[in-house]
């Protein structure tokens, strides 16, 4: 009844993902970084792109989802990637025929800070995001990292000053998206600011802009004029330009009074960004960026991967269920009784080990960039068809080697929930759940120990000592 049961689990499972699978610096650049023939418009929404982290093919993927959902909001501008030498030919020519992006090929620019104690190796090239004061063909740009949502036009940023910013901290403004007037004088002094090493704090490109614009947090708040005049000198943009997805999390809602409810950023850890299949529903706001992929983008490079594996992992329960005598028989062969105590430990330690990698090998396998809604039903296919090896091979009960599967599968339903109050309510849920499963996985572990002792103490196994070593029966048929 139990196998039953397995099998149907295995079966809806698949049905259910089958049915969603649909030179430095002064010789870099200096005269100008001149954008391609055919320029349109006199302002543009640029991103930068360097390589050299674990992360730059997500970035590539992020990038072009952000100026897709742009040119899909109809924006009065150019959409510009400022691009490092170092990045694959195929990715840019990709971005100017399909997405029909610009590209400003560039030399990264030295970080002269890559000492500092507090100097993280992954902001290294970001200081490349100064070559959009270079920029000098438009009237003004917008400079954004590649991890925004926009969720309407923001057109009336390009009537703001020389610079414009939004302060998510209240002392510091971030630099994830902000207005400049291009200007090689501003340009070339803040590469000559480079070379003198100026005061930064964090090494990047916030630390750098934040010493350089010393004055914004005293300047006014940037309302547009009806007008559609530009403003002059320096202004702090509204906060609802820059919605840190953490006040989300919190409410479950947005509350931004001042301003716009226009981009929403996430600041959050480099794990955590909105386009790994992960994020959720451990944060809610994760899908909404998968949505804005599948409505630009689709995940045509994902979903043949995702095939091949899902076909592997059915594949595996069907094998393990067919050669189960004789996976038992390798597992437990017949050793003389001086070897059973080590032989016990062994068992123990293969079984927790392919237990372990049942519930972590799937989730690694994954395209980092897939659909949320299509990640999470191939992990846990992956988790239950790597399970039944251990299931198969040990003859251990399915429902202690399962339980922390239908755990995981429960703590996705409490996050995904939709009706939460706020996000408080929503983690006491979630830790209360925890707290209630935490026994209930413990025991069915303990009971995986204790099967395995069983096994080993059968006769049918091992033989006492003063007894026969001839083979029972019952093991003749293994």
């Amino acid at each position: 009844m139990e196998e039953r049961r397995g099998r149907w689990g295995f079966a809806l499972m698949a049905a259910m993902l089958v049915a969603q699978l649909d030179a430095a610096a002064a010789a870099a650049v200096v005269d100008a970084a001149p954008v391609e023939e055919g320029r349109r418009f006199r302002h543009a929404y640029a991103a930068m792109m360097y390589m050299g982290t674990p992360r730059d093919y997500e970035f590539y993927v992020a990038t072009r989802v952000m100026m897709r959902s742009l040119a899909k909001l109809s924006v009065d501008a150019d959409l510009v990637v400022i691009a490092s030498v170092d990045v694959p030919t195929e990715w840019t020519k990709t971005m100017k025929e399909e997405d029909m992006i610009k590209v400003v090929t560039v030399e990264n620019l030295k970080n002269p800070y890559e000492q500092q104690d507090n100097f993280n190796i992954r902001f290294k090239l970001t200081l490349n995001k100064l070559y959009a004061w270079s920029l000098a063909d438009y009237d003004r740009v917008v400079m954004l990292d590649s991890d925004n949502i926009f969720l309407q036009r923001t057109d009336e940023l390009f009537q703001c000053g020389q610079f414009c910013a939004v302060f998510i901290n209240p002392c510091i403004f971030h630099t994830g998206l902000f207005v400049l007037q291009p200007s090689m004088v501003v340009f070339k002094d803040m590469l000559h600011e480079l070379e003198v090493r100026r005061s930064n704090p964090d090494g990047a490109d916030q630390g750098f802009l934040a010493s350089y614009f010393t004055d914004l947090l005293d300047r006014p708040m940037f309302h547009p004029p009806s007008n559609g005049t530009k403003l002059e000198g320096t202004y702090r943009l509204p906060l609802g330009y820059q919605m840190d997805a953490s006040y989300y999390y919190l409410k479950l809602r947005w509350s931004i009074p001042c301003g716009p409810n226009s981009v929403i950023t996430f600041p959050s850890a480099p794990w955590f960004k909105p386009w790994y299949w992960w994020s959720w529903p451990v944060l809610p706001l994760g899908l909404l960026w998968h949505e804005q992929r599948r409505d630009n983008l689709g995940y045509g490079a994902e979903i043949s991967v995702m095939v091949i594996q899902a076909v592997v992992y059915l594949g595996i329960v069907a094998v393990t269920r067919l050669a189960r005598p004789s996976l038992s028989k390798l597992c437990y062969h017949r050793r003389p009784e001086k070897t059973a105590v080590f032989l016990h430990s062994m068992l123990k330690l293969a079984a927790a080990w392919s237990i372990i990698a049942a519930y972590t090998v799937p989730f690694f396998l994954i395209p980092r960039t897939a659909h949320p809604l299509l990640g999470w039903p191939l992990y846990l296919l992956g988790a239950a068809a790597l399970s039944s090896v251990a299931i198969n091979s040990f003859l251990i009960p399915a429902l202690a080697v399962l339980t922390p599967w239908l755990a995981i599968l429960g703590a996705l339903m409490v996050m995904a929930c939709p009706w939460y109050s706020d996000g408080v309510v929503r983690v006491l849920v979630l830790f209360g759940y925890s707290v209630a499963c935490a026994p209930a996985i413990w025991t069915q572990l303990m009971k995986v120990s204790g099967s395995l002792q069983t096994l080993m103490e059968r006769e049918v196994f091992f033989p006492r000592i003063g007894e026969s070593g001839e083979i029972s029966e019952l093991n003749k048929l293994y």
